[in-house]
């Protein structure tokens, strides 16, 4: 049996910029110094960045945790014993007791910081590749079923049903069809598909190629933002891996048909966050939004059919095909099936992913999971869906966090991004900044995204400044109606989501005296 000692440490980006690479590399030292025979595996992170560094050893088969580590602890822990039995204050016990952890459904996120990422052996070890195993055995016409009564839907913000769209791809007639990864995460306070892509980028690069032998698409593409070079550099070694083992290719698991995946690098555009506009940039064109119809899903990349789906979405599929749609359907509330991913942000004492079942409230995901500000002040307001979702107040953080309950208070769950501010938070300031960002966000192509912003802030200037405010607020009604009724996309028509909600629920926040 041997003795050696394995230490896993997250190569995560948040958790290398919380120090991760200082303390593996203390860790490497200390061993060395004390001739310890240790393997340090570089995995990925579940997560829980407010633990980040997280350093776990595996202990009589289980994994104890330590965290959040800092290199200057290491020594002292290795003195106390480490990596035997020790008793350290840092010491969290078994990875399996952290009830931040234990307490959620994990699907999706299941693999996420258990073993080196780009491991394929340590990823079928744990049921990866069981999806496109029995998918290899059905036809296209059934994986679309399966995926369809699973009740997965868009996990990009959208929420359209992906088996409807995966249906209209496969019954269009075409020669070449194209599968694209929406992965340009651009939503503020959201990061679940950058940890997914260094966590576990084989679960995208199977649910891609289900997604390919269901609608007969060949190529793949994943649309990654410019500022996630980290994952840009697992998912080129993913892929190289699997197209090596047979799992890409023209020849995926001798089964005679193939599916090949690129990745692309976009421009630091949050517009092309937006399907259509994500297609003209993969063209190689500028990134503005197409008119609709015809839908990507007739005339997409190139002209030709193809599905554009979001990271969350394409993973989801693997759990869907592996165990079967109706243990999927198991997960989740109403209409909204399966799990629920979010991040939570901002001003929050526990920040990191969490993965549950549709329905839990926003309370208890900020206030069990998150604890509560990092500041030790009430919450002030809590925006939900990205930068153009609503801001909630304290009597709607009750309600069920799932689609259609979030749309019925006029707010949505978008790419599940929860950004928690303290009571304070200038909520005027806040409506300002929607219409900044949009502003400085919007490809400029239809008239309300491009000139709309800019009026609103000038709109909320003159309420600061107390100059006709009764008409002032009129006007900025006016234009909020201009823009969601008559933007081309969602960018400008979403705009005027947290400013109504600033405005509705945070009046006192527009009535101060003017600043001199």
């Amino acid at each position: 049996m041997s003795n050696v000692s394995r230490i896993f440490i997250p190569s995560d980006t948040t958790a290398c910029a919380l120090g991760a690479d200082a303390v593996a590399d203390e860790v490497d030292v200390q061993a060395r110094l004390r001739k310890l025979d240790v393997e340090i595996v570089r995995s990925g992170s579940r997560g829980a960045y407010w633990l980040e560094p997280l350093l776990e050893v595996e202990t009589d088969g289980a994994r104890v945790a330590f965290g959040p580590l800092a290199a200057t602890d290491v020594e002292g822990l290795f003195d106390a014993g480490f990596p035997g039995s020790c008793e350290h204050d840092l010491c969290l016990g078994k990875v399996t007791d952290i009830e931040w952890l234990a307490s959620q459904q994990r699907l999706t996120f299941a693999r996420a910081g258990v073993a080196d990422p780009l491991s394929l052996t340590a990823y079928k070890d744990q049921g990866g590749y069981a999806g496109l195993q029995k998918a290899l055995e059905m036809s296209a016409a059934d994986i679309v079923a399966a995926v369809t009564d699973s009740g997965l839907r868009g996990r990009g913000g959208a929420a359209f049903p992906t088996g409807i769209k995966w249906q209209t791809v496969l019954d269009e007639k075409a020669p070449q069809k194209y599968v694209v990864c929406n992965a340009d995460e651009g939503d503020s306070g959201t990061f679940a598909d950058r940890l997914l892509m260094e966590a576990d980028p084989f679960q995208l690069l199977e649910g891609m190629t289900i997604c390919g032998l269901a609608v007969g698409a060949t190529q793949g593409y994943i649309y990654l933002r410019s500022e996630y070079p980290k994952a840009l550099l697992v998912l080129n070694k993913a892929i190289a891996t699997a197209s090596e083992a047979g799992l890409l290719g023209d020849d995926i698991g001798a089964s005679g048909q193939s599916f090949h995946i690129q990745v692309r690098v976009g421009a630091g555009a949050y517009i092309c966050g937006e399907e259509t506009s994500l297609l003209e940039s993969l063209e190689g064109k500028r990134g503005l939004v197409r008119f609709k119809p015809p839908l990507p899903a007739i005339e997409g990349l190139f002209g030709k059919p193809t599905v554009v789906n979001n990271v969350l979405s394409l993973a989801a599929v693997t759990t869907v095909l592996a165990r079967g749609p109706e243990y999927y359907q198991q997960f989740g509330s109403g209409r909204s099936r399966g799990t629920l991913t979010v991040q939570l942000a901002g001003n929050i004492r526990c920040g990191g992913l969490v993965e549950i079942a549709f329905g839990a409230s926003l309370r208890e995901l900020v206030e069990g999971f998150g604890g509560g500000t990092a500041s030790g002040r009430p919450i002030g307001a809590i925006q939900v869906g990205g930068p153009l979702g609503a801001y909630l107040p304290a009597s709607q953080w009750d309600t069920p966090l799932d689609y259609e309950a979030l749309a019925g208070i006029g707010a949505m769950l978008g790419h599940g991004g929860i950004v928690v501010f303290d009571d304070s938070v200038d909520m005027q300031e806040q409506a300002r900044f929607a219409f900044e960002f949009c502003a400085l966000e919007s490809c400029g192509k239809c008239t309300p995204c491009r000139i709309g912003p800019v009026c609103g802030m000038e709109i909320i200037d003159n309420i600061e400044k107390n100059i006709d405010r009764e008409a002032s607020f009129e006007l900025l009604e006016d234009l909020c109606e201009t823009m969601d009724s008559g933007s081309l996309c969602a960018m400008g028509g979403l705009t005027p989501m947290p400013v109504r909600s600033a405005v509705e629920h945070f009046p006192a926040h527009f009535e101060r005296p003017a600043k001199d």
